[in-house]
């Protein structure tokens, strides 16, 4: 795609960053959309496509196709998950792009989803330190955030973060392009951001960063919290402080069109030796750690009990499940350098994330029971 000077198009996006989506596009992966064009397909005329694409943008007429839906299995049933085109994936990022240059210079140090330089993990190690030294934890789950979000306050919030009136127009048309499901037939969307699409995350922080994150630190500022997307914890001093936050929380959230899950959040005392109290939970789980009572020991051998995560059950049991489909004892066509090749990869992503820098632990015992 050629590099050329100014052109008399309506709206002024740079090629280069046309360019840079695509990047980021192909680092990502991801399967194909509702036209059957891989990664790998888009890349035999890549410099005809992304000039399409820009083309199109820069015109005001580029128009979304269809988002493919795709069922994924979760603990208790199953997930919808979007998957834009590849082109649709380049155009959304660069929205994403033009929309983060913005959005990181405003959202709140304890929001940790599909940032640049942040990570899950960093979620995770805040909220072991912070469950050490508060007692009480709200733990939070939207009910159906991708599917229920509204469009208008959506909207509003992309208008509030940036002057480009293309950013908006392409926000709007995304926002509505329907999911065609697995049986073919196209399913109208008037709220909602499919999961799996490149602009979704951003615009999930951005809608969390006003519904959320303002909220709670200008109602209570001494309360702290880890956000990532619209996954929750919220650490309080005392149960009432936990329980108005609650209240607040629902209410406030209420008004946007969200809607706590009444079965899912729950409070939380963090018991260990010093925290003797009796509660009915003692538990939670954020972001694949369960964060309960559990016996360690110290330096000087003594063993104790403190509130640490380790790697959840589900979590586990996903770990297991990938395990035994490998049918590890039927492959005895590869030596053992063949067979490392095609594991290793895979369980050194899980170690680190499960044990990495010390932040949790993987169960010795539960690894065994997987194999």
């Amino acid at each position: 795609m050629g590099m050329s000077g100014p052109t008399d198009k309506p709206f002024a996006i740079s090629k280069q960053l046309v360019l840079e989506a695509y990047g980021r596009v192909k680092a990502n992966q991801g399967a194909a959309g509702v036209d059957g064009v891989s990664i790998e397909e888009f890349e035999k005329d890549l410099r005809n496509n992304l000039y399409k694409i820009w083309n199109r943008m820069s015109s005001g007429t580029y128009f979304p196709p269809p988002v493919k839906a795709v069922e994924i299995p979760k603990p208790g049933g199953t997930r919808m998950l979007g998957v834009p085109t590849v082109g649709d994936r380049v155009a959304q990022t660069v929205v994403a792009l033009t929309l983060e240059s913005r959005t990181e210079s405003i959202f709140h140090d304890d929001s940790y989803g599909y940032r640049p330089g942040r990570s899950a993990l960093q979620a995770v190690e805040q909220c072991r330190q912070r469950c050490w030294k508060k007692d009480w934890v709200l733990d939070l789950d939207v009910q159906k955030f991708f599917d229920s979000v509204d469009h208008t306050l959506m909207v509003k919030a992309v208008e509030a973060n940036t002057d480009q009136r293309w950013v908006v127009l392409y926000v709007k048309r995304w926002l509505v392009a329907p999911l065609q499901l697995p049986d073919g037939t196209l399913q109208a969307r008037d709220r909602g951001t499919p999961q799996g699409s490149a602009v979704s995350p951003v615009l999930a922080n951005l809608f969390m960063h006003y519904a959320f994150d303002l909220f709670l630190s200008r109602e209570f500022p001494a309360v702290e919290f880890e956000r990532y997307a619209d996954d929750a914890v919220v650490h309080c001093v005392t149960e009432r402080q936990a329980r108005e936050v609650w209240a607040a929380l629902a209410e406030r959230l209420d008004s946007v069109g969200l809607r706590l899950h009444p079965d899912k959040t729950k409070i939380v005392y963090c018991k260990d030796t010093k925290r003797r109290g009796s509660f009915e939970q003692v538990s939670f789980t954020f972001l694949g750690y369960t964060f309960r009572p559990r016996m360690s020991r110290q330096k000087d051998g003594r063993f104790y009990v403190g509130f640490l995560p380790a790697v959840s059950p589900e979590a586990l049991k996903a770990m297991g499940t990938q395990v035994r489909d490998w049918r590890i004892h039927l492959r005895t066509g590869l030596n053992l350098t063949e067979l490392a090749a095609r594991i290793n990869p895979i369980v050194l992503g899980w170690l680190n994330y499960c044990v990495s820098r010390g932040h949790a632990r993987l169960d010795r015992r539960a690894v065994g029971s997987m194999v």
